[in-house]
């Protein structure tokens, strides 16, 4: 077995303050970060808090896609905490009963400088290059690692005083929420879990029925669409070819995080959460769901749908554009915190 011990962090950047009076270091006076080293990865974590006093159950945050670091520079503003989209939550309202936890993305810096964060926010290691991504990374970046990961970060935090074992939520969007599925259905410590913005049926689906819906809408002709929906086809054989993994590495995310995923759900007898916008293409097959779990005789879903928001959350204009003003997270996790309770 892998000998898995807590370490100190160094960190070369003189403007991170740290407190010497606890386990793990308080960084930029948000959060308290861990890492857990092993022979061939360290997995680097926060607990979202200044200290660790008070006993309280988990939350863990499973963010969505991308090399996102939790901490960015931004231009006369310092550091900013992105912490995989928690700030947009309500972060402080979750405080109140849960140790907020975020673990980072694997092979992904905690603190990105801005010359190394592209337009999206996310690292890379040459700005001549903004959507080329460390090959660690892209090495790294595939379903079971970030279960493996965050199971790890879980079997020890639960060893701490701090942390009161008899709950555990876990919670995420979009590719996250396919991680906390399969973490609920790996870690039996679990007992809350909440998806959001997901699609219960993988990935590469929703491609085919975004060509197909474009082409009913007159959007596009049916000849392009069958074109769109034939390269969609092509392509997935790839991502299911050895050889071609073997090739592209980044294949191996797309793989992973295309299989069914209601069917785990439905494996589950604890209860479990479904959010998402009713103008989100991802999220489209989340109106099926209820049924397989009439189907199956389970009553542990709950479904909610948020009418005209887009897959973060955001209002859509009847001209079909995103309102970045009018977003609603901090709402869809209030009700999902309510329902816990």
């Amino acid at each position: 077995m892998k000998k898995i011990t807590i370490t100190l962090i160094s960190l070369i950047l003189s403007n991170f303050a740290f407190s010497q009076e606890q386990e793990g270091k308080l960084l930029e006076n948000r959060v308290i970060l861990f890492q857990l080293e092993e022979e061939e990865d360290t997995i680097e974590f926060v607990v979202v808090d200044t200290t660790l006093q008070e006993k309280k159950p988990l939350f863990l945050w499973c963010q969505g896609s991308l090399p996102l670091p939790l901490f960015g520079e931004i231009e006369d503003y310092g550091f900013y905490f992105f912490g995989g989209g928690i700030t947009n939550l309500n972060e402080e309202k979750i405080k109140e009963s849960y140790h907020i936890v975020v673990i980072s993305m694997p092979k992904t810096p905690i603190l990105a400088r801005k010359e190394n964060l592209n337009n999206s926010y996310q690292y890379i290691p040459d700005k001549n290059n903004p959507r080329t991504f460390l090959p660690a990374y892209v090495k790294a970046d595939y379903l079971q690692n970030y279960v493996d990961r965050a199971n790890k970060v879980l079997s020890y935090l639960g060893q701490k005083d701090w942390v009161d074992p008899q709950k555990l939520v876990v919670a995420g969007h979009s590719q996250g929420s396919k991680v906390a599925t399969k973490i609920a259905t790996s870690n039996s410590a679990v007992t809350h879990l909440g998806l959001f913005s997901t699609n219960p049926f993988g990935r590469i689906d929703q491609f085919t029925r975004q060509a197909r819906l474009d082409a009913q809408v007159g959007k596009i002709s049916w000849e392009k669409a069958d074109s769109m929906m034939n390269e969609q086809y092509a392509f997935f054989r790839q991502t299911n070819h050895t050889d071609s993994i073997k090739a592209n590495p980044s294949l191996k995310a797309w793989k992973s995080f295309s299989e069914t995923f209601y069917d785990d759900w439905l494996t589950l007898d604890i209860p479990i959460y479904l959010a998402y916008g009713t103008e989100d293409r991802i999220a489209d097959l989340c109106d099926l769901v209820p049924l397989f779990f009439i189907q199956a005789n389970k009553s542990n879903l709950t479904l909610k749908r948020y009418i005209g928001l887009e897959h973060n959350f955001f209002e859509v204009e009847e001209d079909g554009q995103v309102n970045q003003e009018k977003g609603h997270w901090k709402t869809v996790m209030g009700a999902f915190l309510d329902w816990v309770e």
